[in-house]
């Protein structure tokens, strides 16, 4: 079961997800459910909206989100121990982990309880919420030449909310111990490590991997994973050193190992636009190195190489630069990933390759959560209120991608598996201009009350259009109801 099953019985879901929740007092957990249903329905909604006009109702939302009990581990608490079930199941799934920040805008009157986030911008408002979801990943990939496999996301299986707090004064004073007092603090970095405690490790017969950017290219993270008995794929940020045999023998470096690869076989990748960068298909190349071992880094009372290193193995996807008719080389694409099974073959480096591609999807729950459900609007002044908003907006954020994923996974099944339910979708065969057979003509139906046109050259929906379409489906669900009751004597 992913996590947008049931999604179109906004009460249904949130019972599903949040009907377990302990805050001491069956009001506040059916309360929650309530919330949380409510921002299912209309996401982006505010809290008056969803109060649908009620003073009461909204006052009893604040009181909620203000409340002592209502943590966001609290509050997700129900929600990650269905994920958790699910990954007791035999088979392989991905915890896709980043860090991004939530930020809002600036007052007359700063929100107790944020800090300084941006470079350079120190009236900024705002926290670092460091995510990890988790997916299952196909035995078999089922559409190799897909641009990234289309995957069941399952939920989050944990979240932090890191204020960061200003350099003390007495930190910053190297000569009379600062760098003491920095080495006491608690470091940003820490929260990928405290992620991986939190989740534990994997039964028997299941495989967790890891898999995040360069920002989790840290000596603790990569020895944690290993510790937990987790599997790794993580992009290297660090030419770190390397070593052989008991003696820890020098052995090079790494990005040199790495380049001195030669190429294995290719891919291709479509990459998306950003900023002075069009959306382009790119062919790269694909290379992995022998068994290698990193060296330990210097670390306070250690010194460097004291530590146990960390074994690995190096998968290398790069692209050659791309001259363009009227301008310089395109920056050519590289990554450089660390992975914690040994790699023998093409096939293994291009599945490597694929789980880290798979990372794009913590992105898109990123882009849901700020842009779709609108976490950085949140008019909420207190920074409890803001991490228990953004704790339930974060589930339902992941849904709406999970409704995507859903859409691409088994296409050709018939369109009762595509989890409507029969009311929904009669009225959507009834709306739609086109057979309602399969699952992807469900998803196509869907898009299209979405605005999606279906030209041959427009691509499949994604979770924007499909989330439109779905809103427009429920107003006609409800409205065949009531038309239903007021045909009744």
């Amino acid at each position: 079961m992913s996590i947008s099953t049931h999604f179109c019985d906004p009460q249904l879901w949130a019972q599903t997800h949040f009907g377990g929740t302990v805050l001491g007092d069956a009001r506040r957990s059916r309360r929650v459910v309530q919330l949380a249903a409510g921002w299912a329905r209309q996401p982006g909604a505010t809290i008056p909206q969803l109060g649908t006009g009620q003073a009461g109702a909204s006052k009893a939302a604040y009181r909620l989100l203000g409340g002592a009990r209502a943590t966001p581990e609290a509050l997700q608490g129900a929600h990650q121990a269905v994920v958790r079930q699910a990954l007791q199941e035999p088979g392989t799934y991905l915890l896709v982990e980043d860090t991004s920040e939530l930020s809002w805008p600036e007052a007359d009157e700063r929100r107790p309880g944020l800090g300084p986030v941006g470079p350079g911008k120190a009236t900024s408002q705002g926290v670092l919420l460091h995510s990890l979801v988790a997916a299952g990943w196909p035995v078999q990939d089922p559409d190799p030449a897909a641009k990234r496999p289309a995957l069941p996301l399952l939920g989050l299986l944990d979240q932090q909310f890191h204020v960061r707090q200003p350099v003390p004064e007495a930190e910053k004073d190297h000569l009379h111990g600062g760098s003491r007092l920095r080495q006491g603090r608690v470091r940003e970095s820490a929260l990928w490590s405290r992620s991986l405690r939190n989740v534990g490790s994997p039964p028997p017969d299941a495989r967790w991997v890891v898999v995040a950017d360069r920002g989790a290219d840290i000596y603790e993270h990569l020895q944690q994973c290993r510790a937990q008995g987790l599997g790794f794929v993580v992009r290297a940020a660090q030419d770190r050193a390397l070593v052989a045999g008991a003696d820890k023998a020098p052995a090079g470096r790494l990005f040199a190992v790495a380049r001195a690869q030669p190429s294995a076989g290719q891919l291709t990748l479509a990459l998306r636009g950003r900023p002075g960068q069009p959306a382009r298909e790119v062919l790269l190349q694909v290379s992995f190195s022998p068994p290698l071992a990193l060296r330990a880094p210097q670390r306070p009372g250690a010194a460097t190489g004291k530590g146990d290193p960390v074994p690995c193995a190096l998968v290398r996807v790069w692209e050659a630069a791309q001259v363009g008719d009227t301008g310089p080389a395109t920056p050519a694409l590289e990554w450089l990933l660390l992975c914690d099974q040994p790699i023998t073959d093409f096939a293994q480096a291009h599945a490597c390759a694929r789980q880290y591609v798979s990372r794009w999807l913590i992105e898109d729950f990123h882009k849901a959560l700020k842009t779709g459900l609108g976490a950085e609007k949140l008019q909420l002044q207190t920074a409890d209120r803001l991490f228990a908003a953004v704790a339930l907006l974060s589930v339902v954020a992941l849904a709406l991608v999970d409704m995507r994923e859903k859409s691409r996974l088994q296409p050709d099944l018939p369109a009762t598996a595509a989890g409507l339910e029969a009311t929904f979708l009669q009225v959507l065969t009834l709306r739609s201009s086109r057979p309602v057979q399969t699952v992807r003509d469900v998803y196509y139906a869907l898009a299209g009350l979405g605005g999606h046109l279906g030209r041959k050259g427009d691509g499949p929906p994604g979770w924007q259009t499909l989330w439109r379409g779905l809103m427009s489906l429920r107003l006609l669900v409800e409205g065949v109801r009531l038309a239903t009751q007021l045909n009744q004597p």
